[in-house]
């Protein structure tokens, strides 16, 4: 019988309980014994994940079977953590070069990896800030502080971190975060859980309405859509050059929503999750991305634009529909608020069906 990659996915992507009295609020149930037996039995062991920290080079490496996944890096050249590269079930590189690669656009040097961010933070900027915005006002900057623990194991992996949102301008220590990354193996499918709380430091916090939000990833040239147009790229030799018209040779991208919303018309809707589907170095690929039920204003808003930048943001309205009120989110002095997201990563390309079928699975299992 012929399995999708998603059925094959729902059988190892494990089921994820909170629990009270954890650093960030919540814990990661690990994965049922009798899951773990249903896969020894088939001949099918799960693979080893490894997460392995390296303060001294300031980053975490994760790794499936000895083979690269991803990393936690926290250069000195960012304004904030991110994971960085993403990669395939079958280790192909999905996220656009840091700096960008020959061929590759130049735009948006702040769009690295897989971020969680803000860009109107009590009216910090905590989204565009890069080296290219340096001595900017109202800039911020999310200042990796620990490590606090890693694990490894068959199928799964975790690591555990805290940060410090910071203004730039005052050195004001404005929101506290700490994460829980759940890092999850299948044969054909990665898959990310990120458990976030921030905790307001001092004086209460208000998220402003904008589009700039919250937890993205920027992609290769092959999962952009074919669009039109002039660009500037990075030319063989590192420099930005201006094109006139954009050449889409072997651009592939299509995004689609729980609301059915393909392509272009899945900026700025609402929607349960979106899946960015394409072919990168001949490898079929589909990126999902979902918004837990528990986060504020779900479902989210989606920051899905053509070019390759793929986001969800609970906490935009206004700057999507401008027929809306503006949105406004406070957590109080002293105060916390925890954001789920989940990421899955397939070898193909599932259908809507089998999607929402994921969805539902992460959504129930956490209590």
């Amino acid at each position: 019988m012929t399995t999708t990659p998603l059925a094959r996915a729902q059988r190892a992507v494990f089921p994820v309980t909170l629990l009270a009295g954890t650093a960030v609020g919540v814990a990661l149930a690990a994965a049922p014994s009798a899951l773990l037996a249903q896969n020894a039995k088939k001949g099918t062991p799960l693979p080893n994940v490894q997460v392995v920290a390296h303060d001294a080079d300031r980053r975490v490496d994760i790794t499936v079977d000895g083979k690269p996944f991803t990393s936690y890096i926290w250069p000195t050249t960012l304004k904030k953590p991110v994971l960085f590269p993403l990669r395939s079930p079958e280790g192909t590189d999905l996220t656009r070069g840091f700096p960008p690669r020959p061929g590759e656009r130049a735009d948006h040097p702040h769009h690295v990896g897989l971020w969680f961010n803000y860009g109107d933070v009590a009216g910090i900027d905590f989204w565009n800030n890069s080296d290219a915005t340096a001595g900017k006002p109202k800039m911020g900057t999310i200042v990796h502080k620990a490590v606090s623990n890693t694990k490894s194991g068959a199928g799964e992996g975790s690591l555990e971190v805290s940060a410090d949102w910071v203004n730039d301008d005052t050195k004001a220590v404005m929101l506290k975060e700490a994460t829980r990354l759940v890092f999850h193996a299948t044969g054909t499918t990665r898959v990310i859980d990120r458990i976030t709380t921030l905790t307001a430091a001092s004086g209460a916090v208000t998220f402003g309405d904008s589009k700039e939000g919250m937890y993205g990833m920027r992609l290769r040239r092959p999962l952009e859509m074919p669009v039109k147009g002039p660009a500037e790229f990075t030319d063989a030799s590192g420099k930005v050059t201006k094109v006139a018209e954009l050449d889409n040779t072997g651009v592939t991208g299509n995004y689609l929503t729980s609301e059915g919303k393909e392509g272009d018309a899945a900026w700025g809707t609402r929607a349960n999750w979106c899946a960015l589907s394409g072919v990168v170095d001949n490898e079929p690929v589909t990126i999902a991305l979902f918004d837990h039920p528990s986060n504020p204003n779900h479902p989210a808003y989606w920051h899905a634009r053509n070019y390759g930048l793929f986001a969800v943001n609970p906490l935009g309205r206004k700057q999507y529909d401008d027929k809306q009120e503006a949105q406004h989110f406070t957590i109080e002095a002293g105060g916390s608020q925890r954001f789920l997201f989940r990421v899955v990563i397939f070898h193909g390309k599932p259908t809507a069906a089998e999607l929402d079928a994921a969805y539902k699975e992460y959504a129930k299992d956490i209590k």
